[in-house]
C-alpha cells in the first residue's frame, strides 16, 4: 500500500489527484506492491527517471515497484515544446505489516485437461461445483501442504499467484515449481523416469486490478527452440460417447475412452486403464468439449523394454515443472527474464504476479496412460 500527502491509500487504486499534475510530492509503498503514477498532464513524450540519473520509463503511466525498503527520489520530466515539466518527487518503500509468503497464496484457475488423474487429484464428490473444487486445489497446494493436483492431459493447466509481486531478479532463480517427478531406477546415463513436464507462463498485473487479466507470457525452457516444439497448437477434447463401444486390450479396459482431435490434424483417443477406473473428464464441467492451446514439446517417452512393458520419460535439461525430481531445486526453478512474448521475442518484465502452468506433452504410453503434469508447490526464491 502506499501514501499520498493526504494520508494511507490502497496500493493501485484509483485515488484522488492530490496535484493539478496527478502527482503527490510523497508516497509510501509496501515492498513488492505497486505503486500506480499517471500524470494529468500531456505531452509530446514522457521521462520517468531516479533523480541519479537512472531511466525508469518513456510510457506516459510509470508502475513502481520496489524489492527493498527505501527512500527512492524519483523524478518525472514531460517533454513538450510549449508546456514543458519537470516534478520530482519521494517514494518511501517500507515492509509490509503481515509478512509476505513465499509460497501460494491463491489459486485463480483450475481447468483440467481429461486424465487418469483426474477427478482424485483432487477429489471430486458428485454436486461440487468449480468454486469447490478450485477451494480443493487451493488447499492442496497453498502454502506447505504439498498435496500433489493433476493438471490431465496436454493443456491442462492451473493459474495461481502470490501475496505479493515476485520480483525478476537479472540472472537469478526466481520461483520454484515442485510436482511429483522421479528417475527410475535402473539408469542409462541419461536423466528419465516419471518426467511429466510442464510448461510454465508468467503475467504481470500492469492494470492493477488483481486479476490474471494481462497478457501472458511463457518461459522460454531448453526446448522453445527445438524444431520439434509446435507453438501455436491446439487440442480438442470430448466426452466420451456413452453410446461407444468399450474395446478391452491388455490393461487396457477402454480403447477409445475420450476422443481427441488437434490443429496438426490429428485425431485419436486417451485410453481408460484398469488402474484408474473413475471417470476422467471433468466432473464439474457440464461442457461436452474441451479445448486448450500452447506450446507442445516433442514426446519424451520410450517403451525401452520394447514390449509395452517398461517406459521412461525422459528430462528435459532445464525450464519445465514436473520435469525433474523436487530434490533438484536448481533443475525445477524458473528465471523471469527467460519471458518471451507469442512472437518467441524477449520481454523485460520486473516481476510477476501471477503463474500458470500447464500440461506440454500430448503422448499416452501403453499402461502408464497419458502424459499429466501433476504440482504441489510453488514458491518465492527470494524470501
Amino acid at each position: 500500500m502506499y501514501v499520498g500527502v493526504a494520508g494511507w491509500l490502497s496500493a493501485c487504486s484509483d485515488a484522488p489527484s492530490m496535484l493539478n499534475l496527478g502527482i503527490d510530492d510523497n508516497y509510501y509503498v509496501c515492498r513488492m506492491q505497486k505503486l500506480e503514477l499517471s500524470p494529468e498532464f500531456v505531452g509530446e513524450s514522457y521521462r520517468w527517471s531516479m533523480a541519479s540519473g537512472e531511466l525508469l520509463s518513456t510510457e506516459r503511466d510509470y508502475i513502481f515497484l520496489a524489492e527493498k525498503e527505501g527512500v527512492y527520489q524519483l523524478v518525472l520530466d514531460i517533454i513538450d515544446d510549449e508546456t514543458p515539466f519537470h516534478f520530482e518527487f519521494t517514494v518511501t518503500v517500507v515492509k509490509e505489516e503481515i509478512e509476505y509468503s513465499p509460497y501460494i497464496s491463491k489459486v485463480y484457475e483450475y481447468k483440467p485437461a481429461p486424465g487418469q488423474f483426474i477427478n482424485v487429484m483432487p477429489q471430486y464428490v458428485a454436486g461440487d461445483s468449480y468454486a469447490d473444487m478450485l477451494r480443493k486445489v487451493e488447499e492442496s497446494v497453498g502454502g506447505t501442504n504439498d498435496i500433489p493436483v493433476s493438471l490431465g492431459g496436454f493443456g491442462g493447466y492451473i493459474v495461481f499467484g502470490f501475496d505479493h509481486t515476485v520480483i525478476n531478479r537479472p540472472g537469478e532463480m526466481d520461483f520454484v515449481v515442485l510436482g511429483n517427478s522421479y528417475y527410475e531406477l535402473t539408469g542409462n546415463g541419461r536423466k528419465g523416469g516419471s518426467s511429466e513436464p510442464g510448461i510454465v507462463m508468467v503475467s504481470y498485473d500492469r492494470n492493477c486490478n488483481g486479476l490474471p487479466d494481462d497478457e501472458w507470457y511463457e518461459l522460454a525452457g531448453s526446448e522453445y527452440h527445438n524444431p520439434a516444439t509446435l507453438h501455436g497448437y491446439s487440442i480438442t477434447y470430448h466426452r466420451p460417447d456413452p453410446d461407444r463401444k468399450v474395446i478391452v486390450q491388455g490393461n487396457l479396459s477402454d480403447v477409445n475412452y475420450i476422443a481427441w482431435e488437434d490443429s496438426e490434424g490429428t485425431s485419436s483417443f486417451m485410453p481408460k486403464n484398469i488402474f484408474h477406473r473413475q471417470d476422467y473428464y471433468p466432473g464439474w464441467i457440464e461442457g461436452d468439449v474441451l479445448t486448450f492451446g500452447g506450446s507442445r514439446l516433442p514426446d519424451n517417452g520410450v517403451d525401452v523394454s520394447g514390449t509395452g512393458t517398461y517406459y521412461v520419460l525422459y528430462c528435459y535439461d532445464w525450464g519445465y515443472a514436473d520435469s525433474h525430481p523436487n530434490e533438484n531445486v536448481e533443475l525445477n526453478s524458473f528465471d523471469i527474464s527467460w519471458a518471451v512474448d507469442r512472437n518467441g521475442l524477449p520481454v523485460v518484465l520486473p516481476g510477476v504476479d501471477f503463474v500458470k502452468v500447464y500440461t506440454g506433452i500430448n503422448q499416452c504410453c501403453g499402461w502408464i496412460g497419458e502424459t499429466s503434469t501433476e504440482i504441489c508447490r510453488a514458491q518465492d526464491l527470494h524470501l
